[in-house]
């Protein structure tokens, strides 16, 4: 059975199934010969048993199967009347059907018989005059297929234990029963979890010990029967080859479709939420991803266009890659389109980045079709797509690259029914966190905690391990508190601040609570019609203790708080395109003002920290501005004074960019700081003044580019040299 292949184990299954009930049906059809619903039915099955054997090569057994079949028909249609010799002949061909199969299971073959005899007298007494009264001794031959007596216990009874092996390890269970299994080990997830926090400050051994069984065995219990509900992507794919196909001829295109992963597992929630999605998504790369053969072969292509279908496990999801070796986005194409149809401005275009635009095609009522057709250009799909994938907790993200392909990558959850979560306090209250979404958890005590945040423009950022981590403030977003933070105790200590790192999308940011408790196992509710506009909850689960825990949106919560907006960073692969261009690189900079406001950027990997500093503080020796700084003497380089710029008056506070080599640091004095961006930049003019590397346009502006390390050698000549030489050494 092992060496059987998928679709051959089905049918076995469903075969054995059905000759069982064949046996029923025909016993009572013989008593009500006039029973249409019956013999209806017994025709049914015939002729699903011979169609999908005949698919799959046994031709013995499609012989035996189509003559019955024919028989079946004219009883069915009211042409001849069943009687005893009829039935018993129908009886002979279950029970030589059922020993082929049993044969297809042991050898993969339908054996070596040809039923000769049985399809005679099948086909005989298809005509109206029955023949005489036949001994029922010789029906009993029937089977045996060459008109001699049956070897002994042959053919029913050994036939039907043959069989044993497939009916006996599978059954068929229906959906509805499988889900409420599903909701009773819920519950039973949840009065474990009250359970288990009941007797955790008991000391019964006895009473521990039942408790930890209990533990075993519900988790045991909870996987089985999660296992019962997880079904093979394959099973989705099946039906897109004839999809493909006739959407291909229907275009005038040739197409070839690759699987990948077919044997992936999900949960039948998710098969089932995923299944009209994934349909349009295919459509699609089809209707407007790949070109007519003409078109390909001028774009030295190969006629025929490839579509691959691939599923795989990564970190807690399955990921679904739907690839395309077709013509690709325009993004300026996407644009005007979008223009056109007012979905955005032709300011806002003509700022939007290649991977913004091509993420307009997700917006209700957009369509890059020419014409309308009954397959696209309606403007409806792509939103309702984006909708339903981020309904059950996932992502989709799209990379395209003109005449080269498009790449549709989607991300879904394992499960929906129970998922392992975070606990985390917030102003007194429980809140969950799906842990597919969790990257790590950090917590910043004393003096770290104060000098560890920093603020960029308002918005509170930590840098963790060289990149600055957006924070956003679970309080805040709640409306439970203004989210100031890190906030100190009643003796003007700072507190200790609590992150969970999280990831939304293709975005990293913290989310600061103020308390981090455990991971449990949460039985997912969903959330009432009233609270569903809410965005910042996905659903609600009850804890151990019996109260409610609303179970956080991690998409949602950064899109309120504005860590993902219409400007997204770029994916690997587009930055890869984009740098292939040689007018063109891509860097992550910090924005900031001086002198005469105007804009200066800094590659932010040369940017150790930004800081504060007290006017005061600052000390003049030889004619240099420096300033005492974690130990050291740190001088300080007024941006406006080196470029020759009309400064602004002091404040009470200056605002630094540190940089550092090595154990040394020197401060740049900027008037302000504005903001850290990723762009892709076109250098449009050479420096014409030192410390400067160009202009280029940034945020549809024009800004300066500063080389810093020209700045600081102008003051201090011996800072990188020294510095080396304190890295490499002696």
């Amino acid at each position: 059975m092992s060496d059987l292949d998928d679709v051959v184990k089905e049918f076995l299954v469903e075969s054995h199934e059905n000759l069982d009930r064949l046996d029923r049906e025909l016993v009572a059809l013989e008593k009500d010969p006039t029973s249409r619903e019956t013999l209806g039915s017994i025709f049914r099955t015939i002729h699903t048993i011979k169609g999908t054997c005949g698919f799959l090569g046994f031709g013995k057994l499609e012989s035996v199967a189509h003559v019955g079949e024919n028989l079946l028909s004219r009883l069915r249609d009211g042409h001849l009347s069943l009687d005893a010799e009829r039935t018993s002949a129908l009886l002979a061909m279950v029970d030589a059907v059922r020993t082929m199969l049993s044969s297809i299971e042991s050898s993969g073959t339908d054996g070596e018989q040809e039923y000769k005899t049985l399809i005679e007298t099948l086909s005989r007494l298809q005509e109206k005059k029955a023949a005489a009264e036949v001994p029922p001794a010789t029906t009993a031959t029937l089977s045996a297929g060459t008109g001699s007596a049956p070897p002994e216990a042959e053919p029913a009874a050994a036939a039907a234990a043959a069989s044993a092996g497939v009916t006996e390890t599978t059954i068929r269970v229906d959906v509805g029963l499988l889900d409420k299994l599903m909701n009773l080990v819920g519950e039973l997830v949840l009065a474990r979890n009250q359970i288990l926090q009941l007797t955790g400050s008991q000391k019964d051994p006895t009473l521990l010990g039942t408790t930890q069984r209990l533990n075993l065995i519900t988790s045991e219990l909870q996987e089985g029967v999660m296992k019962t509900r997880m079904q093979p992507i394959g099973n989705v794919w099946s039906r897109f080859p004839r999809v493909v196909r006739d959407l291909a001829i229907s275009c005038g295109k040739k197409v070839r479709i690759e699987m990948e992963g077919n044997e992936t597992d999900l949960d039948r929630t998710i098969i089932e939420a995923i299944k009209d999605p994934l349909t349009h998504l295919v459509r699609n790369s089809v209707d407007h991803g790949i070109e007519t053969p003409d078109v390909r072969t001028k774009n030295r292509k190969p006629a025929e266009g490839r579509l691959l279908l691939r599923a795989y496990h990564e970190g807690g999801q399955v990921i679904i890659d739907i690839v395309d070796d077709g013509g690709g986005i325009d993004p300026e194409k996407v644009k005007r389109k979008a223009v056109e149809r007012g979905l955005i401005t032709p300011a806002q275009a003509q700022r939007m980045g290649d991977r913004d635009a091509v993420n307009l095609i997700f917006l209700p009522g957009f369509s890059t079709a020419e014409r309308v057709s009954n397959i696209s250009g309606r403007g409806v799909g792509m939103d309702v797509v984006k909708t339903n994938i981020e309904k059950i907790g996932g992502s989709i993200d799209i990379q395209s690259k003109p005449n080269e392909g498009t790449t549709v990558k989607i991300k879904i959850p394992l499960t929906l029914a129970i998922i392992p979560a975070l606990i985390v306090t917030c102003a007194g209250d429980k809140y969950a966190i799906p842990q597919v979404s969790l990257l790590e958890l950090l917590r910043l005590e004393g003096e770290h905690a104060r000098k560890g945040i920093e603020f960029i423009h308002g918005t509170p950022v930590y840098r963790l391990r060289g990149r600055l981590l957006p924070l956003v403030s679970l309080s805040r977003e709640l409306g439970l508190s203004d989210g100031t933070f890190p906030s100190a105790n009643a003796h003007g200590e700072c507190e200790a601040v609590n992150i969970v790192v999280l990831q939304a999308d293709d975005r990293t940011f913290g989310l600061v609570v103020d308390g981090i408790n455990d991971t449990e196992e949460i039985v997912v509710k969903p959330l009432g019609k009233q609270l569903r506009a809410i965005t910042v909850y996905a659903g609600a689960t009850i804890r151990g203790d019996g109260r409610v825990a609303l179970i956080l949106d991690v998409m949602g919560i950064a899109q309120r708080g504005g860590v993902i907006s219409e400007s997204r960073e770029r994916t690997p692969q587009e930055l890869e395109a984009e740098a292939e261009n040689t007018q063109t690189t891509v860097h992550t900079l910090l924005l900031c003002s001086a002198g005469d406001k105007r804009r200066f950027a800094i590659p932010l990997s040369h940017v150790a920290r930004l800081e504060e500093i007290q006017t005061s503080d600052v000390e003049s020796a030889g004619g240099i501005e420096a300033v005492q700084y974690r130990g050291q003497i740190m001088p300080l380089i007024r941006l406006s004074s080196f470029l020759g710029c009309e400064s602004a008056p002091d404040g009470d506070l200056l605002q630094v960019v540190v940089y550092s080599r090595g154990d040394r640091s020197i401060g740049l004095v900027v008037e302000s700081i504005l903001d850290i961006v990723e762009e892709t930049l076109a250098v449009r003019g050479r420096a014409f003044r030192r410390g400067m590397i160009g202009t280029a346009v940034v945020q549809g502006k024009a800004t300066e580019l500063i080389d810093i390390e020209s700045v600081i050698s102008s003051i201090d000549p011996t800072f990188l040299g020294e510095c080396a030489a304190v890295a490499v050494g002696p």
